[in-house]
């Protein structure tokens, strides 16, 4: 990816909030420096705002934390967002995503689901690339989904879709991870 955009806020750019937080979010993410938040942060109190909403995507959101993991990897996966795959890989993994699970995701809806997770990808897929679900694969994700979630999985899919967009097009770098110990 090409020179960022809008670079990583620093103390005086972020203030003492928003360098707080992503400080607190940095740890959280096993990473020195987040570049996403710190990126977004420069926004000052808009960040803050979209973290709330975002929280209630993931990880407080109405799917199981697996699922929403597949979910955003997926769309990860579709919108070619490598800082996004690398940071849900590691998600994933304390959610039950294993290396395994996270290859059949990247494969797709057809890699050998239950119907239950086959929908969740499928409508994925149908999200991202028309920005609309077929009767068929609304009246699918119902059988499995309440009216709540299945509200709340549209906004998952729109929330990491637009995240991914924003990585994109401000040139957020891919961050560093510490070494496990």
């Amino acid at each position: 990816m090409s020179t960022p955009r809008v670079s990583p806020g620093t103390f005086a750019e972020l203030g003492p909030i928003n360098w707080l937080v992503v400080r607190a979010m940095s740890i959280a993410t096993g990473t020195d420096n987040a570049h996403i938040f710190a990126t977004i942060g420069r926004s000052k109190g808009l960040f803050r705002g979209w973290l709330h909403f975002s929280s209630r995507m993931m990880p407080f959101g109405e799917l199981s934390r697996r699922e929403t993991e597949s979910v955003i990897i997926r769309v990860a996966h579709l919108r070619g967002c490598d800082y996004e795959l690398d940071h849900h890989r590691r998600l994933g993994a304390k959610a039950g995503v294993d290396a395994a699970a996270f290859d059949r995701i990247i494969e797709g809806p057809d890699a050998g689901w239950g119907d239950r997770e086959r929908t969740l990808l499928l409508a994925t897929d149908q999200l991202v690339a028309d920005r609309d679900l077929s009767d068929t694969t609304w009246a699918a994700l119902r059988r499995h989904l309440d009216e709540r979630q299945a509200i709340a999985f549209v906004l998952l899919v729109g929330q990491y879709d637009s995240l991914a967009t924003t990585i994109g097009v401000l040139r957020v770098q891919r961050d560093e991870f510490a070494a496990r110990s």
